[in-house]
């Protein structure tokens, strides 16, 4: 069984400058709600070392590997509860430029396996979340001179 968590948002701000931030795992705890702790090194087959803590959810810590990277553009990991098949996630963050310093950032994360049909409650938390980081990010990479919405649209 498959379940699909997406957002997306409109973000006022250069895709270059939403990557350098969403790349930057070591400054996430300073701005990021939902990711929390995120260390190791953003690059093909690195493992990372993320917390996540869900809106009235517990924190998790997990250890990802990034299997899809296209700077500027996509990022994509995959973490996994004990072995294959159990509880797998796909996560991704794209983003497509939208004109001068307007970035669509999609979030999204794919889960897979044995445990999803039991994960409801845990799925609404984490949709909760993305939705949290995506207006963090959004604040984050706002230029402070451009007198614009941090949220874009």
């Amino acid at each position: 069984m498959s379940k699909l968590i997406a957002t997306h948002l409109t973000v006022t701000a250069g895709a270059e400058d939403v990557w350098a931030t969403l790349t930057d795992l070591a400054r996430y705890r300073t701005w990021n709600p939902f990711i929390t702790r995120a260390s190791g090194t953003v690059a093909l087959g690195e493992r990372l070392d993320l917390t996540i803590q869900p809106p009235r959810g517990r924190a998790m810590a997990f250890r990802p590997w990034v299997t899809a990277l296209e700077e500027h553009r996509y990022l994509e990991w995959l973490g996994r509860l004990a072995v294959p098949g159990i509880f797998d996630g796909r996560h991704s963050f794209k983003l497509t430029p939208m004109g001068v310093n307007r970035t669509l950032v999609q979030q999204s994360e794919t889960v897979t396996g044995a445990l999803v049909p039991f994960t409801g409650h845990l799925l609404a938390r984490t949709h909760a979340g993305f939705v949290a980081m995506n207006e963090a990010l959004a604040r984050q990479t706002l230029r402070p001179t451009s007198g614009h919405s941090p949220l874009g649209e």
